[in-house]
């Protein structure tokens, strides 16, 4: 396997809950994303990112580990992993595993022992103001971020209250996940995603906020609760661990930051080696907006040496077809960004379903849902399910494909339309579309060189990068340009007429200089 192979590569993300059911329980499981690695190998992926596993009570779909060491049997064991990553390996796939360190579960040994009051230390407790929490902070899933307990102290948790907070200035907690880290890395796992990397550690004292709209990252300052400078010295003790692997293992940073140039900061050369451009997956679908996201993304990440990543969607927001417009507007859209976002200097990320053209299923019944948003906003926020429904890989079944049984979020019926099996055979389907990118990319290595603009019709992001040249039409309506004669890929049709080449709106296309 190459050197700085997470430079330029693309990585698949599997909702382990949705990719695929072995057993027919209606629940994703580590068997069945093993079933599913040819699939992955066909589509020209280079690792897969695998989202959490660990032993959880699924307060929030496995983001609530109760013991960071163990599978949970819903999804297999610990030998499920081991064929899992030596399949992997021989199909030349990387495997990346989700690692959840802000937080634990409120049924992990220390919570526990917490509750008991030994050990509180290796949480956030503090004394209340009077009868009223430590703090004004709120829990990004709504309400106040702060539990009581019985004997009138109070828990942190950023998130649910079967999520409490782990204290990171504690050597104790520092130490457990290291050694966590090399757990998994002795079992054969070629990196990790950090949940919440820009989480870890509060500004000191626990400070008022003082505002309603607290959980907004605004302006350039890092917020009490994310982005303290603190963090970095946790990454770089764990790069040290990682680096003392073989493989090239690799950390990739969910932060959420005010700024790319904050971003950054992550990415120091002793640090993480990725993080994911959110500012990236929150651009308009405008050529200002997509121009300037690009070039302060990799003009942050220049001075620090490091790839910037390229992502459209996640298991935490709204799909990008649906983003994009829905329909067929959307599914347009949806393929010139993968076309735009294959060009880019750097690494890419896909989420499952996307190279189906998956919409957001927004119309869930409200008795279905199960993500904590819900609950915690007194039912005004439906949360990430929509996002999360399971794949279809059949055009019938009880589940298209996903198990023998059913799945645990509904899947539409229009869903067989899109399944796997529909569309493998169809040369215009999303499917056949990405497989197609994906190819194209890897024959074309020069896609790793540097990025330079040219100027083209307004509306029109147009570039080259040594020998090949993208241009996307952003502008609503068809615009002309030079005939380049050699197309290599195109997201839509398009025309040639009197020397010129005809790009239809929300189009893009490459071409050999």
């Amino acid at each position: 396997m190459s050197q700085d192979w997470w430079r330029h590569a693309v990585i698949y993300q599997v909702y382990v809950r949705s990719f695929a059911d072995s057993d027919g329980d209606g629940v994703g499981d580590l068997p069945g994303i093993r079933s599913r690695l040819p699939y992955l190998r066909d589509l020209g992926v280079d690792a897969v990112w695998i989202t959490p596993f660990y032993a959880s009570p699924m307060a929030d779909g496995g983001y609530d580990v109760a013991d960071y060491r163990a599978v949970d049997p819903q999804f297999g064991g610990l030998d499920d992993v081991r064929a899992l990553v030596d399949d992997a390996h021989t199909l030349g796939i990387r495997v990346i595993v989700d690692i959840v360190p802000n937080h634990s579960s409120d049924q992990h040994a220390w919570f526990q022992e917490a509750l008991a009051g030994r050990g509180r230390e290796r949480y956030m407790f503090r004394e209340g103001v009077g009868d009223q929490p430590p703090n004004d902070w709120e829990s990004v899933f709504g309400g106040p971020a702060w539990t009581r307990v019985a004997d009138g102290s109070w828990y942190l948790h950023l998130f649910a209250p079967e999520q409490p907070d782990l204290n990171w200035e504690l050597p104790e907690v520092r130490a457990e996940f290291r050694d966590v880290l090399r757990f998994w890395l002795d079992l054969g796992v070629d990196g990790f995603r950090v949940d919440v990397a820009h989480g870890m550690i509060k500004a000191p004292g626990l400070p008022d906020i003082g505002h309603a709209d607290q959980l907004k990252l605004l302006g350039t300052e890092p917020l009490p609760f994310f982005d303290q400078d603190g963090v970095h010295e946790i990454h770089r003790e764990w790069r040290e661990v990682v680096d003392s692997y073989e493989g090239e293992r690799v950390l990739v940073a969910e932060a959420w930051t005010p700024s790319a140039e904050r971003t950054a900061m992550y990415l120091r050369a002793d640090e993480m080696h990725q993080a994911f451009n959110f500012h990236y997956l929150t651009a308009e679908w405008t050529s200002e907006a997509l121009r300037s996201v690009i070039d302060s993304s990799l003009a942050a990440v220049e001075p620090v040496g490091a790839p910037t990543t390229w992502v459209l969607s996640n298991h935490d927001v709204q799909r990008h077809v649906t983003r994009y417009g829905g329909g067929e507007t959307g599914v347009r859209r949806a393929r010139a960004a993968l076309a735009l976002m294959l060009a880019l200097p750097g690494s890419v990320y896909l989420y499952q379903g996307e190279e189906l053209g998956l919409p957001e299923v927004l119309d869930l019944p409200d008795e279905v849902l199960q993500d904590p948003m819900w609950e915690r906003s007194g039912h005004t926020e439906r949360g990430r399910d929509g996002c999360r429904v399971p794949l279809p890989w059949a055009s019938s079944g009880p589940s298209l494909g996903f198990g023998t049984g059913g799945s645990w979020l509904p899947q539409p019926a229009e869903w067989a339309k899109l399944s796997v099996e529909a569309q493998a055979g169809d040369q215009d389907s999303m499917l056949s579309f990405y497989r197609t990118a994906l190819r194209v990319r890897r024959e074309n290595p020069a896609l790793g060189a540097g990025l330079t603009w040219v100027d083209g019709p307004a509306g029109v992001l147009q570039f080259e990068r040594d020998g090949v040249a993208c241009a996307v039409n952003l502008s609503g309506a068809v615009v002309e340009l030079p005939d380049p004669g050699s197309v290599l890929l195109a997201s839509s049709y398009y025309g040639v007429r009197d020397g010129l080449l005809l790009l239809p709106p929300d189009t893009a296309v490459w071409w050999k200089l």
